[in-house]
């Protein structure tokens, strides 16, 4: 039998071997953790010791053998599940059970996950055209003061968001004229829509409300009961009464596959993100396409921004956003520029932002500990980025103008 050997040394069916070693390590480092967890609520340090252990026996083993990535993966869970099951025992069972509800984190999750999927979606459009947009940011931010001054003036939530869909659109028409006609820097004219966004909604939001801030009483986006879940368990408290917009976005996630990997316009998108000067020679107008993929990307992105004043949190501040424009295109790149990998990665940011909301009120007894906590997701978010730099594949045209022949 011929036998496929890799690195010149190692056999092949030895390195899937090596690779399963280092999943269970994973596994059982996740476990050194979650077993103290309620509802389980293992109290026996000794045990997720032993378990964690033996995840870095196991990532050791993997990592010596060829297996690096997914070994050093495996140790580095071990390690990390054995110290946080350590601490967690420490902790009384009641603080656990105050932080950690399994159904309530995973609507807490998809609460936060939503505007960084909006924003995610609305970037995948215009990096699968083959330009970079840093100004999700900017979009959304401008999308979360126009949807609720509009709101405001028109006592109907659903003119907000059409108002906020057009803002952002308008937004990306900017970013995509100088980017596509102009062929600036993508990266620089990303960056100056944040800050055009930060100046026009800070003197808006002052010209419009003044120092009494937006309304308590507006007209907010409903959410949806699902009544048939009510005596579900878990189902019921995760999913039974979530937001509009989330279904929405939910939604958006099967259509954007499909428009971009399923029909006609999405492969002259991603064609135009690959390789425009083919696209041309066949007939597809790069501009075009371009304009259309970077406007439909501040409109998602500005949706994600009215969800956030007049779904979440009911109200507007300055720079509400606070980032979550580029934790969307962390979540955008961590995802291999695909809807449902991106979808993935914003519920691990959206669960870590949960987690930190939580544990305020745990650790309300140390001064200064919420800060660290709310860093939680942006930290995570740097050591995302940072474990996929060279192994995601962005557009192969991604951020280099096209100069028409």
């Amino acid at each position: 039998m011929n036998t496929t050997y890799y690195s010149g040394r190692v056999p092949l069916m030895s390195a899937t071997w090596e690779r399963r070693i280092a999943v269970a390590g994973i596994i059982l480092g996740a476990l050194a953790f979650w077993l103290t967890l309620p509802p389980l609520k293992v109290r026996a340090f000794e045990f997720g010791i032993f378990l964690g252990l033996l995840a870095v026996v196991c990532g050791i083993f993997a990592a010596t053998r060829g297996e690096r990535r997914l070994g050093w993966s495996a140790a580095a869970a071990g390690v990390l599940g054995t110290v946080l099951g350590t601490l967690a025992t420490q902790s009384s069972v009641g603080h656990l059970e105050s932080v950690v509800t399994w159904s309530a984190l995973t609507a807490a999750a998809l609460r936060y996950a939503t505007p960084l999927t909006f924003a995610a979606l609305g970037g995948l459009f215009s990096e699968r055209s083959g330009v970079v947009n840093v100004g999700l940011e900017g979009m959304l931010l401008t999308g979360a003061f126009f949807g609720i001054w509009a709101d405001v003036k028109s006592g109907h939530w659903w003119v907000g968001l059409l108002a906020a869909m057009a803002a952002g659109g308008v937004m990306a028409l900017i970013h995509a004229f100088f980017s596509i006609n102009l062929r600036a820097d993508q990266i620089i004219s990303g960056t100056a829509i944040n800050f055009l966004a930060v100046g026009i909604t800070g003197y808006l939001f002052i010209q419009q409300f003044g120092d009494q801030g937006t309304p308590g009483t507006i007209s907010q986006i409903p959410d949806i009961h699902l009544s048939f879940l009510d005596d579900v368990y878990f189902l019921g408290p995760a999913f039974g009464q979530l937001n509009l917009m989330i279904y929405l976005v939910i939604a958006l996630l099967f259509v954007t596959y499909v428009v971009v990997f399923r029909t006609p316009f999405g492969l002259r998108l991603r064609a135009c993100g690959e390789h425009p000067r083919a696209a041309e020679t066949v007939g597809i107008s790069v501009y075009r396409t371009r304009y259309i993929a970077v406007t439909l990307s501040g409109v998602l992105a500005a949706l994600g921004g009215a969800y956030l004043s007049i779904g979440f949190v009911h109200s507007f501040n300055e720079n509400m956003t606070l980032g979550k424009g580029f934790i969307g295109l962390a979540a955008l790149i961590f995802g291999n520029w695909r809807p449902f990998g991106a979808f993935g990665a914003a519920l691990l940011f959206g669960f870590s932002s949960a987690i930190a909301d939580r544990m305020q009120t745990y650790n309300e007894s140390l001064p200064g500990i919420d800060v660290l906590i709310q860093s939680l997701p942006y930290v995570l978010t740097l050591i995302a980025v940072a474990g996929v730099i060279g192994r995601s594949v962005p557009p192969a045209a991604s951020g280099r103008p096209y100069e028409k022949q």
